[in-house]
């Protein structure tokens, strides 16, 4: 029987006490490749964005030759995978416990594989966030840790094939094939999040078909710390209704650090993997910025993607450094070098001084109050539950 229990910081200090560990699942780095496929879809769900993108499309065109394709262009968070490694291990180790930590960024595993020459990440486990497409309209991401050194290059190349190739009855194959493996751990991140804008409806038809077909070989439904609760509380529905564990993915992509984590005995990440697939046991602890207003918190997520880092490593460091887009001849490039005098378009500067000005003082303290009580409320009906 699986049995996960939930706890809050800001309301019980206590909770990490007799846990030797705390572990820090699915945080992205600057390895990850997020894609704009969102800044499209603004146009369509909010029709007063339309002139504005349109504008920037028109001009991009006319001035330097280069139509804007959302779907080959991708940005990066801005942390290198050391500085994302400390930020979570930090963040643990304030709580008087060891500290485990995977990183898992999009469809590949540079960011363990880097960090292994790393004497004091040696032991990080070598983890990816896999999209998975599935039904022909939507893609499930599937945080699979742990992966074993010696075929981690192989999985990712039949991970890739797959995506490129989609068929609904060789996933569950692949599936089958990871589970095998005593020491993997696949986890079902945000499962009801409708990345695709698919209809929420239809999106959870085909979570619980694809649940009906593939559950046997998931090992935990993830509670997202990037998520609003409603969402969360959801999940907490769905994996009863499937009798599956709840997990912590805080889900980072700025500089906050993971918004919940996982409490254990474990001493390493394989003894992790086997309490929760063998003994069925999930300890999940929200950490206080959890409790922030959701809003807020996806406002300074999206800040942070923006923000300029001056004392980051080159290429991290301005926001256009981050923004990756093919250049005439469809060679992809950071922004930084496709502006023709070495400047983003007057327009842009405007828009991007926007938001991060939305980020400093009074202004960030107004968003917050103004957001904060219904979803205070919202949080506090979520605790009542657990």
């Amino acid at each position: 029987m699986a049995s996960s229990s939930i706890s809050y910081l800001w309301r019980d200090q206590s909770a990490p006490k007799g846990f030797h560990t705390g572990v820090s699942l699915h945080g992205h780095t600057n390895q990850s490749q997020e894609t704009l496929d969102f800044l499209a879809n603004f146009g369509n769900q909010f029709p007063v964005m339309r002139p504005l993108l349109s504008r920037l499309e028109r001009r991009a065109e006319q001035n330097h030759g280069v139509r804007i394709n959302y779907a080959n262009s991708y940005w990066t968070p801005p942390m290198t995978p050391k500085l994302a490694f400390d930020l979570e291990s930090h963040q643990i180790e304030k709580l008087g416990l060891d500290s485990m930590v995977s990183l898992s960024d999009h469809d590949n595993i540079k960011a363990p594989m880097l960090l292994r020459t790393v004497p004091s990440a040696r032991q990080i486990p070598v983890s990816v966030e896999w999209s998975a497409p599935y039904g022909g309209v939507q893609s499930f991401h599937l945080g699979v840790h742990n992966l074993p050194s010696s075929r981690a290059q192989e999985w990712m190349a039949t991970l890739a094939e797959f995506t490129a190739n989609p068929n609904d009855a060789r996933l569950t194959e692949i599936l089958v094939e990871l589970s095998r493996d005593p020491n993997v751990l696949v986890i079902f991140n945000h499962p009801l999040w409708d990345l695709y804008l698919i209809g929420h409806e239809k999106h959870e038809f085909l979570v619980n078909e694809f649940l009906q077909k593939n559950g046997a070989y998931l090992h935990a439904l993830e509670l997202n710390g990037l998520r609003d609760w409603d969402e969360n509380r959801k999940v907490r529905r769905l994996a009863e209704k499937w009798n599956m564990l709840l997990v912590s993915g805080g889900d980072r992509h700025g500089v906050e650090a993971n918004a919940n984590i996982n409490l254990t005995n474990a001493t390493s990440f394989t003894e992790f993997v086997h309490e929760i697939r063998r003994e069925k046991k999930s300890s999940v602890l929200f950490m206080p910025q959890y409790a922030e207003p959701w809003k807020y918190r996806i406002l300074q997520s999206a800040i942070d993607a923006v923000r300029d880092y001056p004392e980051f490593p080159l290429g991290s460091r301005t926001w256009d450094e981050r923004v990756y887009h093919p250049d005439a001849s469809g060679a992809v490039r950071p922004l930084s070098e496709l502006w023709p005098d070495g400047n983003a378009p007057r327009l842009m500067r405007w828009g991007i001084a926007l938001v991060q000005m939305m980020g400093r003082g009074f202004v960030s303290g107004g968003l917050r109050m103004a957001w904060s009580d219904a979803d205070q409320l919202r949080l506090a009906l979520g605790e009542q539950e657990s």
